[in-house]
């Protein structure tokens, strides 16, 4: 946890501990984390309203493990049998582009969509290219640890976007992230995801819903795999909505009597010590607490309970409910949802590459995102919405002659050097493609992008000024942008 805030030792703030607990333990009631907090505190950007914002919102899907490029969205069919790989290219609604064969309900929707395909890292490395692409920024932080988050981290494009952005509906934090933190399957919890230099208050709010478990991979429950043992299915994995039920005992009427709300939260008093200072009790209390009794808010967490042909459009899997939970939580007014499609590096595909990708990985996504694509457009919500689909690294241009695991296929080993980056909705323009990589799929061949350009196009369109700064807890201002919007998308 991060330092107080000078501040709290001020004079005038003397009544900020017991204020800072009484907000901080209504969030504690839904169970959701101490880090839940941000969404009631004032935003400490120091910046000027954006001129030039093209959305609303963001939905940023991040494919943990790393998407192979020539399996997906940048395909050489002329290439040796050992680069093009097993699968055939399909045409796409857009004239002269490709994707993958296993790509057929996006392939119909290219109108709708873009391609970024000269994005670069020197990282090869999860989590270094975790924290890359989750950051935008490429270089490492000083004392960098790829085995644990740290306070010196870079912070998060969610943590930013989230501190950025002034609020749509104060009832709802402006940014999340969903089902699940990003856990290697070592168990370790990888870096770049959170608030880091911002401090633990500003990390981005995560929606638990899908638990974490180490021999499980894929969008379970129909398309759950091993990477060596291949598809499967475990009959614990279950993917649940968050509980925003009110505790036992504590009815709506009690919660609009202010006496019996502070002796309900007293006890957590020792969890607030931690917390960083957070203003106005009186003006966000009723926020904390709508969180428990807006069913408005309550349905957009809810997923299980969307209509039967809802839910079979977007596949009734981890990857399709954690995509209609984003569609649904934009709906209802938060800016940026980010979306990890894939547990324990799902997309890690160095063993078994084509089958996985066939049976498990690609046809979950491709549903899901197609749908969420449709629904956007119908609602009148995809010119508003950005939708951002990347990975930490692309795959080996050469499949592996020699497989990690015995018994396994072949498949793609780590590659920074480029991937592809799916774009859609936000002002941008469909059926465009930024940037080649060359004949092999290896490096970009010109427009070379890098994760800076990325995290620039999502603040830029949000709105958020070229010369916007966050100050950190000693009041320094940091700058936000490190690099420039990729220009011909919008």
């Amino acid at each position: 946890m991060s330092a107080m805030n000078p501040q709290q030792s001020n004079p005038q703030h003397s009544g900020m501990k017991r204020r800072t607990m009484l907000q901080a333990g209504s969030v504690g009631l839904l169970g959701l984390g101490m880090n839940h907090v941000q969404a009631l505190r004032a935003s400490d950007v120091v910046s000027q309203p954006g001129t030039g914002r093209t959305a609303k919102s963001v939905i940023f899907v991040f494919l943990s493990g790393g998407l192979t490029q020539h399996d997906s969205f940048d395909p050489k069919p002329d290439a040796p049998a050992d680069i093009r790989g097993e699968f055939s290219a399909i045409a796409t609604q857009t004239p002269g582009v490709f994707v993958t064969e296993h790509l057929p309900m996006l392939a119909a929707r290219s109108q709708n969509w873009s391609l970024i395909r000269s994005l670069t890292t020197p990282h090869n490395e999860h989590s270094q290219g975790h924290t890359c692409i989750l950051t935008g920024r490429t270089p490492m932080p000083p004392n960098y640890s790829p085995v644990k988050p740290q306070s010196t981290d870079w912070p998060s494009i969610a943590s930013i976007v989230g501190d950025a952005v002034p609020k749509r509906i104060n009832n709802l934090p402006p940014a999340v992230v969903l089902p699940e933190r990003l856990i290697h399957n070592t168990g370790r919890t990888l870096p770049g995801q959170f608030g880091g230099l911002m401090g633990s208050q500003r990390d981005p709010w995560f929606i638990e819903a899908s638990p974490y478990n180490p021999k499980s991979y894929g969008a379970y429950p129909d398309y759950e795999f091993h990477f060596v043992r291949g598809r499967e299915r475990s009959k614990d994995l279950k993917f649940q909505s968050p509980n925003l039920s009110l505790p036992e005992g504590l009815s709506r009427s009690r919660l609009s009597d202010r006496d019996s709300l502070r002796s309900m939260l007293d006890l957590q008093r020792r969890d607030l010590e931690q917390a960083a200072t957070i203003e106005s009790f009186d003006r966000h209390r009723q926020s904390a607490i709508s969180l428990l009794t807006d069913a408005g808010v309550q349905q957009a967490f809810d997923v299980h309970n969307a209509d039967s042909e809802t839910q079979d459009r977007y596949g009734r899997n981890a990857f399709g409910w954690s995509l209609l939970m984003a569609r649904q939580l934009v709906q209802a007014g938060v800016n940026l949802v980010q979306v990890n499609l894939g547990n324990n590096e799902a997309w890690d595909t160095h063993d078994n590459n084509f089958p996985l990708l066939r049976d498990c990985l690609l046809p979950p996504t491709d549903r899901g995102m197609s749908a969420l694509l449709d629904d956007l457009q119908s609602l009148g919500m995809l010119e508003d919405t950005l939708v951002v689909m990347v990975g930490e690294m692309g795959r080996t241009p050469k499949v592996n002659a020699q497989n990690r695991s015995p018994g396994a296929k072949a498949g793609r080993d780590h590659w920074g050097a480029v991937q592809t980056v799916f774009i859609a909705g936000g002002g941008t323009r469909g059926g465009t493609v930024i940037g080649a990589s060359d004949q092999n799929g290896a490096y970009p061949a010109f427009d070379a992008q890098q994760p800076e350009n990325l995290a620039a196009t999502i603040y830029s369109a949000l709105g958020i000024p070229g010369t916007a700064v966050w100050k950190d807890e000693l009041n320094r201002p940091h700058n936000i942008y490190h690099g420039d919007p990729i220009a011909g998308l919008f």
